[in-house]
């Protein structure tokens, strides 16, 4: 069995819902109303995901996590 290492980004909406998406693999996403099952619901995502792909043969893309920043701009 190969051991994956995916970035997930968190983010929360305006009405307190949590929401994961893993952006090396696309479709792969999820909510949640606390973190504890965002973090449950996300490794179940990127487990099915990886069914998909190993089933499409797709070769799974692993990136090295650098960091996030966020930025406010006034339009």
């Amino acid at each position: 069995m190969k051991i994956y290492n995916f970035s997930v980004v968190i983010t929360q909406d305006k009405d307190g819902v949590f929401l994961a998406q893993v952006p090396t693999l696309p479709g792969c996403h999820t909510q949640a109303k606390n973190l504890a099952e965002l973090f449950k619901r996300i490794q179940e995502a990127i487990e099915l995901c990886l069914e998909v792909e190993n089933e499409k043969k797709h070769k799974i893309q692993q990136e090295k996590f650098i960091g996030v920043q966020q930025i406010e701009v006034a339009a």
